[in-house]
Protein backbone atom coordinates (compact mmCIF):
# COMPACT_ATOMS: atom_id res chain seq x y z
CA UNK A 1 0.00 0.00 0.00
CA UNK A 2 1.42 3.65 -0.69
CA UNK A 3 2.10 5.93 1.64
CA UNK A 4 -0.47 8.54 -0.05
CA UNK A 5 -3.15 5.35 0.26
CA UNK A 6 -2.25 4.31 4.21
CA UNK A 7 -2.89 8.15 4.75
CA UNK A 8 -6.29 8.15 3.01
CA UNK A 9 -7.12 4.91 5.18
CA UNK A 10 -6.56 6.67 8.56
CA UNK A 11 -7.93 9.78 7.35
CA UNK A 12 -10.63 9.39 5.11
CA UNK A 13 -11.47 13.62 5.07
CA UNK A 14 -7.88 14.58 4.45
CA UNK A 15 -8.48 15.02 0.45
CA UNK A 16 -12.03 17.43 1.68
CA UNK A 17 -8.92 19.87 3.26
CA UNK A 18 -6.91 22.58 1.86
CA UNK A 19 -4.24 21.72 -0.03
CA UNK A 20 -1.63 24.00 2.46
CA UNK A 21 -3.78 21.82 5.70
CA UNK A 22 -3.26 18.25 4.26
CA UNK A 23 0.50 18.28 5.78
CA UNK A 24 3.38 16.48 3.77
CA UNK A 25 2.31 18.56 0.79
CA UNK A 26 4.75 21.40 0.44
CA UNK A 27 3.04 24.77 -0.68
CA UNK A 28 4.89 27.48 -2.37
CA UNK A 29 3.06 31.30 -2.74
CA UNK A 30 3.74 32.50 -5.85
CA UNK A 31 3.46 36.52 -6.73
CA UNK A 32 3.69 37.62 -10.25
CA UNK A 33 4.82 41.15 -10.22
CA UNK A 34 4.71 42.39 -13.82
CA UNK A 35 4.48 46.72 -15.93
CA UNK A 36 5.93 49.65 -15.24
CA UNK A 37 5.80 51.02 -11.79
CA UNK A 38 3.57 54.04 -11.58
CA UNK A 39 1.38 54.93 -8.36
CA UNK A 40 -2.07 55.00 -9.09
CA UNK A 41 -3.05 53.34 -11.98
CA UNK A 42 -6.83 53.44 -12.77
CA UNK A 43 -9.06 50.78 -14.58
CA UNK A 44 -8.04 50.75 -17.93
CA UNK A 45 -3.90 49.98 -17.08
CA UNK A 46 -3.27 48.22 -13.60
CA UNK A 47 0.36 49.24 -13.06
CA UNK A 48 2.57 48.10 -10.05
CA UNK A 49 2.55 49.96 -7.21
CA UNK A 50 2.31 49.45 -3.47
CA UNK A 51 -1.59 50.17 -3.72
CA UNK A 52 -1.61 47.86 -6.44
CA UNK A 53 0.46 45.07 -4.77
CA UNK A 54 -0.04 45.33 -1.39
CA UNK A 55 -2.72 42.87 -0.91
CA UNK A 56 -1.32 39.63 -3.08
CA UNK A 57 2.28 40.42 -0.91
CA UNK A 58 0.52 40.23 2.18
CA UNK A 59 -1.89 37.18 1.21
CA UNK A 60 1.49 35.40 0.31
CA UNK A 61 3.15 35.94 3.43
CA UNK A 62 0.25 34.80 5.53
CA UNK A 63 0.39 31.13 3.96
CA UNK A 64 2.27 30.08 7.63
CA UNK A 65 2.93 26.47 6.06
CA UNK A 66 4.95 28.20 3.43
CA UNK A 67 8.59 27.49 3.70
CA UNK A 68 9.53 30.16 1.15
CA UNK A 69 7.57 33.10 -1.22
CA UNK A 70 8.22 32.94 -4.71
CA UNK A 71 7.99 36.43 -7.00
CA UNK A 72 8.05 36.54 -10.31
CA UNK A 73 9.50 39.88 -11.89
CA UNK A 74 9.05 41.13 -15.11
CA UNK A 75 9.38 45.02 -14.90
CA UNK A 76 11.39 47.78 -16.96
CA UNK A 77 11.24 50.16 -13.87
CA UNK A 78 9.23 53.28 -13.12
CA UNK A 79 8.96 55.14 -9.71
CA UNK A 80 11.88 55.25 -7.74
CA UNK A 81 9.24 55.55 -4.38
CA UNK A 82 7.33 53.19 -5.88
CA UNK A 83 9.76 50.86 -6.02
CA UNK A 84 11.16 51.38 -2.80
CA UNK A 85 8.25 51.08 -1.05
CA UNK A 86 7.49 48.17 -2.76
CA UNK A 87 10.48 46.77 -1.64
CA UNK A 88 9.91 47.50 1.56
CA UNK A 89 6.68 45.81 2.02
CA UNK A 90 8.25 42.46 0.75
CA UNK A 91 11.31 42.97 3.38
CA UNK A 92 9.27 43.85 6.15
CA UNK A 93 6.82 40.49 6.19
CA UNK A 94 9.67 38.43 5.81
CA UNK A 95 11.10 39.42 8.70
CA UNK A 96 7.99 39.46 10.34
CA UNK A 97 6.97 35.82 8.99
CA UNK A 98 10.68 34.63 9.28
CA UNK A 99 9.85 33.56 5.56
CA UNK A 100 12.70 33.79 2.93
CA UNK A 101 11.94 35.18 -0.41
CA UNK A 102 12.57 33.79 -3.91
CA UNK A 103 12.85 36.55 -6.68
CA UNK A 104 12.94 34.93 -10.23
CA UNK A 105 13.45 37.60 -13.11
CA UNK A 106 11.16 36.56 -16.50
CA UNK A 107 12.48 39.48 -19.37
CA UNK A 108 13.38 41.86 -17.18
CA UNK A 109 14.04 43.46 -13.88
CA UNK A 110 15.88 46.86 -14.86
CA UNK A 111 15.37 49.97 -12.79
CA UNK A 112 13.23 50.04 -10.35
CA UNK A 113 12.48 46.69 -11.38
CA UNK A 114 15.54 45.39 -10.57
CA UNK A 115 15.33 47.54 -6.72
CA UNK A 116 12.53 45.34 -6.15
CA UNK A 117 14.53 42.15 -7.30
CA UNK A 118 17.03 43.09 -4.48
CA UNK A 119 14.24 42.12 -1.95
CA UNK A 120 14.84 38.53 -2.48
CA UNK A 121 17.15 36.34 -0.49
CA UNK A 122 17.94 35.01 -3.81
CA UNK A 123 17.80 36.46 -7.06
CA UNK A 124 17.68 34.19 -10.17
CA UNK A 125 17.09 34.74 -13.70
CA UNK A 126 17.03 33.11 -17.29
CA UNK A 127 20.59 33.84 -19.04
CA UNK A 128 18.57 36.50 -21.33
CA UNK A 129 17.27 38.14 -18.63
CA UNK A 130 17.93 41.67 -18.64
CA UNK A 131 18.87 43.08 -14.96
CA UNK A 132 20.56 45.84 -13.64
CA UNK A 133 20.21 50.12 -15.21
CA UNK A 134 21.13 50.52 -11.50
CA UNK A 135 20.33 54.89 -12.08
CA UNK A 136 17.74 57.46 -12.21
CA UNK A 137 16.19 59.03 -15.22
CA UNK A 138 13.85 62.03 -16.08
CA UNK A 139 12.43 62.94 -19.04
CA UNK A 140 9.55 65.14 -20.63
CA UNK A 141 8.53 67.11 -23.62
CA UNK A 142 9.37 70.80 -24.71
CA UNK A 143 6.75 72.63 -26.43
CA UNK A 144 7.81 76.00 -27.05
CA UNK A 145 8.74 76.11 -30.82
CA UNK A 146 5.00 74.67 -30.91
CA UNK A 147 3.24 77.12 -29.37
CA UNK A 148 4.65 79.83 -30.87
CA UNK A 149 3.82 78.14 -34.71
CA UNK A 150 0.34 77.72 -33.84
CA UNK A 151 0.04 81.29 -32.15
CA UNK A 152 -0.52 80.32 -28.47
CA UNK A 153 0.40 82.54 -25.88
CA UNK A 154 1.97 80.68 -22.49
CA UNK A 155 0.82 83.05 -19.57
CA UNK A 156 2.21 81.61 -15.73
CA UNK A 157 1.44 83.24 -12.54
CA UNK A 158 3.32 82.17 -9.41
CA UNK A 159 3.49 82.89 -5.97
CA UNK A 160 7.17 81.50 -5.52
CA UNK A 161 10.13 82.14 -7.90
CA UNK A 162 10.75 78.36 -8.07
CA UNK A 163 6.80 76.97 -8.52
CA UNK A 164 7.22 77.23 -12.65
CA UNK A 165 10.69 74.78 -13.15
CA UNK A 166 10.85 73.11 -15.53
CA UNK A 167 7.11 73.79 -17.41
CA UNK A 168 7.61 72.07 -20.92
CA UNK A 169 5.81 75.29 -22.90
CA UNK A 170 8.77 77.30 -21.37
CA UNK A 171 12.61 77.45 -22.15
CA UNK A 172 14.57 75.47 -19.93
CA UNK A 173 17.28 77.54 -17.69
CA UNK A 174 20.17 75.56 -16.31
CA UNK A 175 19.50 76.38 -12.77
CA UNK A 176 16.27 74.36 -12.78
CA UNK A 177 18.38 71.70 -14.96
CA UNK A 178 21.05 71.94 -12.21
CA UNK A 179 18.11 71.76 -8.89
CA UNK A 180 16.91 68.29 -11.01
CA UNK A 181 20.56 66.62 -11.59
CA UNK A 182 21.38 67.12 -7.78
CA UNK A 183 17.75 65.66 -7.09
CA UNK A 184 18.65 62.50 -9.25
CA UNK A 185 22.01 62.19 -7.95
CA UNK A 186 20.32 61.98 -4.19
CA UNK A 187 18.01 58.89 -5.18
CA UNK A 188 20.69 57.77 -7.18
CA UNK A 189 22.39 57.39 -3.95
CA UNK A 190 19.58 55.88 -2.05
CA UNK A 191 19.63 53.05 -4.97
CA UNK A 192 23.31 52.62 -4.82
CA UNK A 193 23.06 52.01 -0.82
CA UNK A 194 20.31 49.62 -1.27
CA UNK A 195 21.78 47.39 -4.10
CA UNK A 196 25.06 47.38 -1.69
CA UNK A 197 23.35 46.98 1.08
CA UNK A 198 21.44 43.64 -0.16
CA UNK A 199 24.18 42.34 -2.37
CA UNK A 200 26.51 42.53 0.31
CA UNK A 201 29.83 40.10 -0.51
CA UNK A 202 28.55 39.40 -3.92
CA UNK A 203 28.70 42.16 -5.88
CA UNK A 204 32.22 42.50 -8.61
CA UNK A 205 34.37 45.54 -8.52
CA UNK A 206 33.17 47.23 -11.71
CA UNK A 207 33.04 50.65 -12.87
CA UNK A 208 30.30 50.16 -14.83
CA UNK A 209 28.12 49.00 -12.27
CA UNK A 210 26.09 51.46 -11.21
CA UNK A 211 26.23 53.72 -14.22
CA UNK A 212 22.82 52.68 -15.42
CA UNK A 213 24.08 49.87 -17.95
CA UNK A 214 21.66 46.68 -18.07
CA UNK A 215 23.37 43.21 -18.55
CA UNK A 216 21.83 39.59 -19.52
CA UNK A 217 21.00 37.60 -17.10
CA UNK A 218 24.27 35.81 -17.52
CA UNK A 219 26.57 38.55 -17.18
CA UNK A 220 24.24 39.82 -14.28
CA UNK A 221 25.47 36.23 -12.73
CA UNK A 222 29.27 37.08 -13.55
CA UNK A 223 28.42 40.96 -11.40
CA UNK A 224 26.98 39.64 -8.77
CA UNK A 225 23.66 41.08 -9.64
CA UNK A 226 21.75 37.82 -9.38
CA UNK A 227 22.96 34.78 -7.88
CA UNK A 228 22.00 31.97 -10.17
CA UNK A 229 20.45 30.96 -13.70
CA UNK A 230 17.08 29.22 -14.09
CA UNK A 231 13.80 29.52 -14.06
CA UNK A 232 11.08 29.15 -10.97
CA UNK A 233 8.97 25.62 -11.63
CA UNK A 234 12.31 24.00 -12.07
CA UNK A 235 13.82 25.53 -9.25
CA UNK A 236 10.98 24.97 -7.04
CA UNK A 237 11.10 21.55 -7.58
CA UNK A 238 13.81 20.85 -7.36
CA UNK A 239 14.52 22.29 -4.07
CA UNK A 240 11.14 21.11 -2.29
CA UNK A 241 10.20 18.02 -4.26
CA UNK A 242 8.38 17.06 -7.20
CA UNK A 243 5.13 17.25 -5.46
CA UNK A 244 5.46 20.62 -4.18
CA UNK A 245 2.44 23.21 -5.06
CA UNK A 246 3.55 26.26 -6.58
CA UNK A 247 -0.17 28.28 -5.86
CA UNK A 248 -0.86 32.00 -7.63
CA UNK A 249 -1.47 34.33 -5.58
CA UNK A 250 -4.07 37.14 -7.07
CA UNK A 251 -6.23 40.00 -5.95
CA UNK A 252 -9.34 39.04 -5.27
CA UNK A 253 -11.81 40.34 -7.89
CA UNK A 254 -15.12 42.39 -7.30
CA UNK A 255 -18.71 41.49 -8.38
CA UNK A 256 -18.41 41.98 -11.95
CA UNK A 257 -14.15 40.73 -11.88
CA UNK A 258 -13.34 44.59 -12.70
CA UNK A 259 -14.46 44.80 -15.65
CA UNK A 260 -14.15 48.35 -16.98
CA UNK A 261 -17.02 50.94 -14.87
CA UNK A 262 -19.71 51.92 -17.56
CA UNK A 263 -21.59 54.58 -16.48
CA UNK A 264 -25.29 55.18 -16.37
CA UNK A 265 -24.87 57.90 -19.59
CA UNK A 266 -26.67 56.63 -22.52
CA UNK A 267 -23.63 55.86 -24.43
CA UNK A 268 -22.09 54.26 -21.13
CA UNK A 269 -19.39 56.99 -20.71
CA UNK A 270 -19.14 59.20 -18.22
CA UNK A 271 -16.75 62.25 -18.30
CA UNK A 272 -14.42 60.41 -15.91
CA UNK A 273 -14.12 57.74 -17.77
CA UNK A 274 -13.51 59.74 -20.71
CA UNK A 275 -10.55 61.17 -18.66
CA UNK A 276 -9.23 58.26 -17.42
CA UNK A 277 -8.78 56.89 -21.26
CA UNK A 278 -7.06 60.14 -22.01
CA UNK A 279 -4.70 59.91 -19.16
CA UNK A 280 -4.10 56.00 -20.09
CA UNK A 281 -2.95 57.09 -23.07
CA UNK A 282 -0.16 59.20 -21.93
CA UNK A 283 0.52 56.38 -19.10
CA UNK A 284 0.84 53.89 -21.92
CA UNK A 285 2.97 55.77 -24.16
CA UNK A 286 5.55 56.13 -21.08
CA UNK A 287 5.67 52.40 -20.37
CA UNK A 288 6.01 51.75 -23.76
CA UNK A 289 9.03 54.08 -23.78
CA UNK A 290 10.38 52.23 -20.39
CA UNK A 291 9.96 48.70 -21.75
CA UNK A 292 11.63 49.81 -25.46
CA UNK A 293 15.01 51.03 -23.92
CA UNK A 294 14.88 47.26 -23.12
CA UNK A 295 14.36 46.10 -26.90
CA UNK A 296 10.53 44.66 -25.42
Amino acid sequence: MTRDRRDQVKNPFRRLLPKSMRGGEVVIPVIRLQGAIMSGGGQFRPTLSLATTAGVIEKAFSISSAPVVAISINSPGGSPVQSRLIYKRIRDLAAEKNKKVLVFVEDVAASGGYMIAIAGDEIIADPSSIVGSIGVVSASFGFTDLIKKIGVERRVYTAGENKATLDPFQPEKPEDIERLKKLQLEVHETFIDMVKERRRGKLKDDPDLFTGLFWSGKKGLELGLIDSLGDMRTVLKDRYGAKAELKLITAPRGLFGRRLGLGSSALGFTPEIVGAAASGLVDAAEERALWSRFGL
